[in-house]
């Protein structure tokens, strides 16, 4: 009970450990983000329009100011009175209003007490960054400087001047920067708004759909209705779409062909095992036949005994391939021509079996490898080769086992070349597949499949170079194991 409360809790965990959480969605993503860059691009325009407004501000000041200066021209300014001259001052927020003829400065208007310039501003002059530092140093630190505006206005030669405090200056910038900030807050959510739906719908919207399509998928991958369903667009969704639809459709039949191999090969053991008490038990029925001197016994009993030897033998290598996982290869440092030699003696081989065995492997020559694996792999290579041959008639026929090898810096390539009837089309298309790639009528293929595996844990390959009649050769590629760098440094700093 316990075992399958847990089985439950860790099938239900993974659900909700993969749903994202909304604030944590592309999509609150997408909206933030959006609503930050807009706000990041407003700031950055900011600036420029700032300066701009102050010296607009300015610009306006001064060209009131020089409207009064052309009434005050013409009168005698000394005989205004105090108070028009305030009322003047207070109407246009300045303290001082003069004006430049040919070099000649002439104050018009001014305040009782002579004010202390702090800024001296020329607006003919002022460049770009100037402004924008400028704007900004007042937004920041102004409210109680003055300052002197000057400049022409308009296609006047004249050029008119106007002292005046930047307090008010200072109400307007923050005025105005309120009211951009508020502006370019309402954009960017609103732009951020327009991206998200259009980017929802046509992006958001699709992933999740394929996102819980997935899920669901996991959660079932035999049920036929859990395939995302594919919509009919031609864009770079669309391809997922239909790409990841071919993905569940080619997952499902796999996991369906496996589901029926396993269940095969539960009952394919089963039924070997059982298959094979039956053959030993006929096996040693079949043996005391040998000693019945009837002469049509005599004839069928070898026949019998191989027929009942290969469906032991098959029966074995069937269990034997379903049940072993190979361990991963312990290598060393082999010579490789001892290694044959006992491959030889394994086979049995003689003159008088027909077939001739050449060890054409170099005495000196050294291979990395796992001794017991690599055997596997040569003597089930030389053992079909050997069954190839033994097959073919005619006292004429060369049949010779070659196994030759040479080295390449640090590859090693063996070569196992026999002299039979080259492999059939079928075995050659379904080279290294178990119960496919058998190249004799009862055969197995199971031979080809392990050395492939054995070879391939090795890092190396397996590889079919020629299959003609009269030549077959297979390839055994293998490179040294790499050596890693720290193992290599301490053995050169181990004491001798």
């Amino acid at each position: 009970m316990n075992e399958k409360a847990s089985d439950t809790a860790e099938d239900a965990e993974p659900d909700h450990a993969r749903t994202v959480p909304l604030a944590r969605g592309l999509s609150v993503k997408l909206l933030l983000l959006t609503a930050l860059f807009v706000m990041i691009a407003e700031v950055l325009i900011f600036l420029p329009s700032i300066a701009n407004f102050k010296l607009r501000w300015l610009e306006e000041r001064l060209g009131t100011a020089a409207a009064v200066s052309v009434v005050l021209v013409q009168e005698d300014t000394e005989s205004l009175p105090r108070n028009l001259q305030d009322d003047v001052l207070m109407a246009i927020g300045a303290k001082a209003i003069a004006v430049r003829e040919d070099g000649v400065s002439r104050l018009l208007v001014i305040a009782e007490m002579p004010p202390e310039v702090d800024e001296h501003i020329d607006l003919a002059r002022t460049g770009h960054v100037a402004a924008m530092s400028g704007a900004l140093d007042t937004l920041l630190f102004g409210g109680e400087r003055m300052l002197r505006v000057f400049g022409k206005v308009g296609e006047s030669p004249t050029e008119f001047e106007l002292v005046i405090p930047d307090k008010r200056l200072r109400e307007a910038m923050l005025v105005y920067s309120r009211n951009v900030a508020l502006l370019s807050l309402f954009i960017s959510l609103l732009t951020a708004s327009l991206v998200y739906a259009a980017i929802h719908r046509i992006m958001i919207r699709p992933i999740r759909a394929m996102t819980g399509s997935m899920l669901a998928f996991a959660r079932a991958p035999d049920d036929p209705g859990r395939i995302i369903a594919v919509g009919s667009r031609d864009d770079e969704i669309g391809v997922a779409e239909r790409e990841l639809a071919d993905m569940q459709k080619r997952l499902q039949k796999t996991l369906g062909e496996q589901k029926h191999l396993a269940d095969l090969g539960l009952a394919v053991s089963k039924i070997n095992h059982d298959m094979r008490n039956i053959l030993a038990s006929a096996q040693l029925l079949s043996d005391r036949l040998r000693g019945v001197r009837d002469p049509s016994v005599q004839a069928v009993a070898p026949r019998l005994l191989r027929a009942l030897d290969r469906a032991v033998s098959y029966s074995e290598g069937v269990l034997a391939y379903g049940r072993t996982q190979e361990p991963p290869p312990s290598r060393r440092r082999l010579r490789l021509r001892q290694l044959v030699d006992e491959v030889e003696d394994l086979l049995g081989m003689d003159t008088s079996g027909g077939v001739e065995f050449v060890n054409a492997v170099d005495a000196d020559l050294e291979i990395d490898a796992d001794s017991e694996q690599l055997f596997r792999v040569l003597t089930n290579l030389s053992r079909n080769a050997v069954e190839a041959m033994a097959g073919d008639e005619g006292a004429a026929v060369v049949r010779r086992l070659t196994i030759s090898a040479e080295r390449t810096g640090s590859v090693s390539r063996i070569l196992v070349t026999d002299t039979g009837p080259g492999l059939p089309r079928k075995a050659r298309e379904n080279l290294f597949a178990a119960f496919r790639g058998s190249a004799r009528s009862g055969g197995t293929g199971l031979g080809l499949a392990v050395a492939h595996e054995l070879v391939r844990a090795h890092g190396g390959a397996l590889e079919l170079v020629e299959s003609i009649g009269g030549r077959t050769v297979f390839s055994v590629t293998i490179p040294d194991q790499p050596v890693r760098l720290d193992e290599a440094r301490s053995g050169l700093r181990r004491p001798a």
